[in-house]
């Protein structure tokens, strides 16, 4: 949509990348581009859901994990799992860790956002909350304290900082061997699993590809490693890492493909492999969400293979298939765990919606849920939906399918018309949607479902988007993780950025309170609405090591993000804030971007900073952001890269990956927090906590108590406590939106929009039957009130009323007006309102074909027809029931694909002499038709519905004439040029018969062979070349027109006569008959030119000006014309001439019209034209009358003339 999901991951690769063993990637800036490259964000569009750079191997996936929610990189459709800039994902695949030769600076190495921030605040700057007087790193200007701290003025209200450097037990081990390696990519199992797997990789920036890597296996958590390098095989290049989501213990690699294309699997984690050749090149992979075995491989020429046994054995599935729109059957949506559903692409080019067996995905086999083709690169299968798009008439519409039932249009307001959009979440049976509308350019609106994802309303106008590194749309909207229904927002209000909260999925929204005081405890004087905390939602380039916002599902009440305090969200005087009761209050905790980690279920919060130096030194705290102490994780500080959290329930151990030098190998420094607590939580060490907003404590109608340790209590909690209890809310105003055509006013109520009619919602049921009636609200899903108002909101149901036929429209389902001939065209019969049960529909056709139906349920698929002629025709429809009646009129335009257009006219013609040109067709059968002519030096086109036009030329010398033939969305155009003079001279030639024998009767050797003939008349006559036209025609036997122009030099003397004319053209028949012209064809190939027989004499132009003889040449022609005329009737008594008389007879057959009207196209039947390849140049044969080329204008055959003008 705008394409959904265009040109990224979908929405299930995403959730595995998320759900499996903790990994990494690493990778230098640069290193991660070209082929192969480590992943980015995806791009996107182009399109329309649009098209995106060809993808990296993209990881295994799992559809239905864990979403990750945060900052939506869109086109990627589902939130991300909020993560801080070291902490990383669990997935199936790594992901970029990177250092950068030359300035380690590790902002820089691994990659966020793309703003590397520096405070300078001016003194006294009101946004800053009183800090001024501070340095712009935080520390008193005294120097007394170089990092953050709080001066002793309120130390309840400020954040506290311990100076006191403390020791974490750590150990460090170096990569030795691979100081050179740029990229690597690391994956931790967890899970009481203590393997981790490194592959390090050097990426060639002159090559474009990768050259060395090395495979490092640990099985002490990280403390020690060994090199694999010989049992994968010395010489071989690993390229890829990945993890089955559903067993850790599977490990895939790939090897570089530029060198070889191989897996080696394991199933020991990686203690030991087995290779296994491939015949293909796999660009992606996508594991099942359920069987550890299946697995899905697209390749580098979009040929999609299936495996059954963890890629041991492959089996084609599908050509053709469309990068990343590929998907696994969602268990519970489809009964067969080996659907698959995909986007492939026809050999026409269009994108068609398929389902198959992996197993058994032959033609016969494969089904198409959505009839007709859909927009390229737009198909998204995520959850219970799929949705595709479909452009018509310049707009984009977009279906939804629910749980695999049949398509629906989705409704959004009558006049978003919708330019793009993405779909940004389906969790909890509703569709959370992006929508860029026709008078938007960086902003989206948000816009929510009902359940079947059909009907959507607006949840927040003008959301702030930017373009990612690579095009991708990014959108400022953040889901809070561990509480259901809460989002952040940047919304642009009058060109400034805000950032904004809801509770309850939208419905309601507020801007964020700044915090009462700075770091120091000084208050902060920030007043609403003019004043507000703004935070900085979008993720980084590589959207799994971000650490700008973070959130976890068993930390629900704790947020961290950057951001400012201000009238507006700035880029500049950027700070750190966490709040510890959902958004409700917040603190500052730092002056400068730390990345932030949650360890122990978020009972520690682990910072640290973003810095362009060397580092040794980290921040915990135990008490959710209210005091931090400092602690040293190495003895000589690290250029630090990327850092990895244990994946599982208890994250203790994290390893920190960087370098102590330019020239260092990487150093892994594993960090173990177990030895900070000295015994786990118990039940007296915590205490509950209300979740509320702004004290209410109502939230998607329910009260929610969690469990939370007391701040004073150090202790290791272990496994997630999760929420207390739930209790369910009575219903109020506040838990229900307005539904699909109603608008909220100011005073709450919400009423129907001016486009909505609410009557139009019976228009589906008959009489006697029921619906359910809007009372304009809608619950919000996911909302567990009860009782209360509920009644009183909830849609009633209403005995259907009966209604005469109104709004009837008929189109065709692509929405065009155009059919191919011979094709089905499918036709939509629309109702605005009636009874469709009891009504009679009649569709006339317009071909002489009607049909009758009883009632519009027998034609929800539309109509399908052939239409077997071209034309125009006119489908009418009447539908009846008891109270009226009603119709409508569709005109139908029937064509068939132009194949080819030849220009057909003379090669020379006299001043102010009309010439006609022809316009011929292939196929002849076409339909409505446009010619567009460019002649002479007209600087404007004549426009005609006709083939064939008729014109002067006032003056001499060569002419260009162009024809362009619209057919529908296909022009073709042809070119031709004809030679204008007074008077010229024209003659017949004939050639040896052995010429015949080389004639393969092709444009291409006539032109040829012209340019022979007139060469051998120069070296035979001496008359210059200029002076000569020569042009073979079509058929057999050869024979070739020479025309003998005038010729004037450039200062316009010395032209010549017609006297001069009359001497060339002597000299020409001279020479001619005395066998003086020839050429070789080919070695011992000599053909002879001569002058045709019947041939009176050559030919001139007729004008008062020409000479006596002329006229005398001409009657004597038409004698001979009588007397052939005179022979012709009698030639049953002249066996002699009866030959001559059959000849002539099957040239006027072969003649057809030189124009070919609508009306008399129907009578020439299809038999009697050619193939394009058949056609070919024909110039009827002339008469010679005196001294005048007369072409017929029957001159169009069934072969397009080439015409060579020399």
């Amino acid at each position: 949509m705008g394409k959904v999901g265009a040109g990224g991951r979908s929405p299930a690769r995403l959730g595995a990348l998320l759900a499996g063993a903790g990994l990494l990637v690493l990778c230098a800036p640069g290193a991660c581009g070209g082929a192969p490259r480590c992943p980015e964000p995806p791009s996107g569009p182009a399109p329309r859901w649009a098209p995106a750079p060809a993808p990296a191997p993209a990881p295994a996936a799992a559809p239905g994990a864990a979403p990750r929610r945060g900052p939506l990189p869109l086109p990627l459709p589902l939130p991300l799992l909020g993560r801080p800039l070291f902490a990383v994902a669990p997935g199936d695949r790594a992901l970029p860790l990177a250092r950068a030769p030359g300035s380690r600076a590790a902002a820089e190495v691994a990659p966020r956002s793309g703003r590397r921030r520096r405070r300078e605040a001016a003194p006294g700057k009101a946004g800053g909350g009183g800090r001024a007087g501070r340095s712009p790193r935080g520390a008193p200007r005294d120097g007394a304290r170089p990092e953050p701290g709080t001066p002793e003025r309120d130390p309840d209200r400020a954040t506290r900082f311990r100076m006191e450097e403390l020791r974490l037990t750590s150990t460090t081990f170096a990569l030795t061997g691979d100081s050179a390696h740029n990229q690597a990519m690391v994956h931790w199992s967890g899970h009481n699993s203590s393997v981790i797997l490194i592959l390090t990789k050097l990426y060639d920036y002159n090559l474009g590809s990768i050259t060395e890597s090395s495979l490092w296996r640990s099985t002490d958590y990280g403390t020690t490693y060994e090199k694999l390098n010989d049992k994968v095989g010395l010489k071989t290049i690993l390229s890829y890492l990945y993890v089955c989501p559903t067993n850790k213990r599977k490990i895939m690699l790939l090897t570089d493909p530029e060198i070889e294309s191989s897996l080696l699997i394991s199933s020991d984690e990686g203690a030991t492999y087995q290779k296994y050749r491939l015949n293909f090149y796999i660009q992606s992979l996508l594991f099942h969400p359920k069987q550890e075995d299946w697995i899905l491989a697209y390749s580098q020429d979009q040929k999609l293979y299936s495996s059954a046994e963890f890629g041991r054995r492959w089996q084609l599935i599908q050509e053709g298939v469309v990068p990343n729109r590929f998907y696994w059957s969602i268990m519970g949506s489809n009964k067969e765990p080996d659907l698959v559903h995909l986007e492939a692409r026809t050999v026409d080019g269009h994108s068609q919606y398929l389902t198959c067996r992996m197993q058994n995905c032959t033609e016969a086999n494969r089904n198409k849920p959505f009839p007709g083709y859909i927009d390229p690169d737009s198909l998204i299968v995520q959850d219970d939906y799929v949705f595709v798009q479909l452009t018509s008439g310049g707009r984009p519409h977009y279906y939804v399918s629910y749980r695999r039932n049949a398509f629906a249009q989705m409704k959004l307001p009558k006049y978003a018309l919708p330019k793009d959009m993405h779909v940004i979440s389906t969790d909890e049976n509703q569709v959370f949607a992006a929508v860029q509308e026709w008078n938007q350019n960086d902003t989206y609106n948000l816009y929510i479902s009902d359940t079947r994802g059909v009907y959507f309303t607006l949840a927040l106008e003008n959301v702030q988007s930017s373009r990612g590194p690579e095009g991708n749309i990014m959108i400022d909207l953040y889901e809070v993780a561990g509480i259901k229904g809460m989002f952040l927002a940047n919304k642009k209000i009058d060109n400034q950025v805000k950032t904004f909260i809801t509770y309850n999925k939208g419905r309601d929204w507020r801007l964020l309170q700044a915090p009462d005081t700075d770091l120091r405890g000084d208050p902060v004087h920030c007043l609403l609405p003019y004043c507000s905390l703004h935070l900085h939602l979008k993720v980084s380039e590589n959207p799994y090591t971000s650490g700008i916002i973070a959130s976890r599902d068993t930390a629900p009440s704790i947020i961290v993000a950057s951001g400012n305090i201000g009238s507006e969200l700035s880029d500049s005087d950027i700070s750190m804030f966490v709040s510890s009761d959902a958004g409700n209050t917040w603190r500052q905790i730092f002056e400068e971007e730390h990345s932030v980690l949650y360890l122990d279920q978020g009972g520690v919060l682990v910072a640290m900073k973003h810095t362009s130096l060397p580092i040794r030194h980290l921040w915990l705290s135990f008490d959710e952001g209210r005091s931090w102490s400092k602690y040293s994780f190495t003895s000589i500080p690290l250029f630090v890269d990327g850092v990895l959290g244990e994946p599982g329930e208890e994250t203790l151990i994290m390893t920190v990956f960087g370098h102590f030098s330019h020239r260092s190998e990487w150093q892994l420094v594993k960090v173990d927090y177990k030895s900070i607590f000295d015994r786990r939580c118990a039940e007296e060490d915590y205490r509950p906590w209300q979740l509320h907003s702004q004290g209410e404590a109502c939230i998607m109608g329910a009260k929610r108590i969690y469990k939370k340790r007391k701040s004073e209590r150090k202790c290791m909690q272990g496994k997630y406590a999760g929420a207390m209890e739930s209790e369910p809310c009575v219903c109020t105003e506040a838990d229900f939106d307005c539904d699909y055509g109603y608008e909220r006013h100011s005073n709450g109520q919400c009423l129907p929009a001016f486009w909505f009619n609410p009557s139009s919602l019976s228009k589906d049921c008959s009489l006697g039957q029921s619906y359910l009636n809007s009372t304009g609200y809608r619950k919000v899903v996911s909302n567990n009130c009860t009782d209360g108002v509920r009644e009183q909101y909830t849609a009633k149901p209403q005995k259907c009323p009966g209604k005469a036929p109104r709004g009837l429209r008929i189109v065709t389902a692509d929405g065009k007006l155009t059919a191919e001939q011979g094709h089905n065209v499918t036709l939509m019969v629309q109702l605005e309102e009636g009874d469709v049960q009891r009504t009679l529909i009649q569709v006339d056709f317009g071909d002489g074909i009607a049909v009758s139906y009883v009632n519009l349920s027998s034609m929800e698929d539309g109509i399908k027809h052939v239409y077997h002629n071209v034309g125009i025709f006119r489908v009418t429809v009447q539908v009846d029931n008891s109270l009226g009646s009603d119709s409508a009129v569709l005109y139908l335009h029937v064509t068939c694909p132009l194949e080819h257009v030849h220009l057909s006219l003379p090669f020379v013609t006299t001043k102010n002499k009309e010439v006609n040109a022809t316009a011929v067709l292939w196929p002849s059968q076409v339909g409505t038709l446009t010619y567009v002519w460019w002649y002479g030096n007209n600087t404007e086109p004549l426009i005609t519905l006709e083939g064939s036009i008729s014109f002067k030329f006032t003056s001499e010398g060569m002419n260009t004439i162009t024809v362009q033939v619209s057919a529908g969305n296909a022009i073709l155009q042809d070119t031709k040029t004809i030679a204008v003079y007074e008077e010229f001279r024209s003659l017949r030639l004939s050639f040896s018969p052995n010429l015949d024998d080389y004639n393969p009767d092709i444009p291409e050797w006539r032109r040829d062979i012209s340019r022979v003939i007139k060469k051998s008349l120069v070296e035979a006559t001496g008359v210059p070349g200029q002076h000569i036209l020569v042009a073979v025609l079509p058929g057999l036997p050869t024979a070739a027109e020479l025309f003998v122009l005038p010729y004037q030099d450039p200062t316009g003397e010395n032209k010549r006569s017609a006297e001069d004319l009359e001497q060339i053209s002597e000299l020409l028949i001279h020479k001619l008959n005395q066998n003086s012209v020839h050429f070789e064809l080919k070695p011992g190939v000599q053909i002879l030119v001569h002058t045709a027989h019947l041939t009176a004499a050559p030919l001139v132009d007729l004008t008062p000006t020409h000479s006596g003889s002329a006229m005398l040449m001409l009657l004597s022609v038409v004698f001979v014309g009588l007397a052939v005329f005179v022979i012709y009737k009698f030639k049953r008594k002249i066996p002699g001439i009866n030959v001559y008389a059959q000849m002539q007879n099957e040239k006027e057959r072969e003649m057809v019209s030189r124009v070919i009207h609508p009306e008399s196209r129907a009578h020439i039947p299809q038999t009697e034209l050619r193939r394009p390849d058949q056609l070919i140049d024909e110039k009827v044969e002339s008469q010679l009358i005196g001294s005048i080329s007369i072409v017929a204008e029957n001159q169009s055959t069934k072969e397009i003339p080439t015409y060579v003008n020399v």
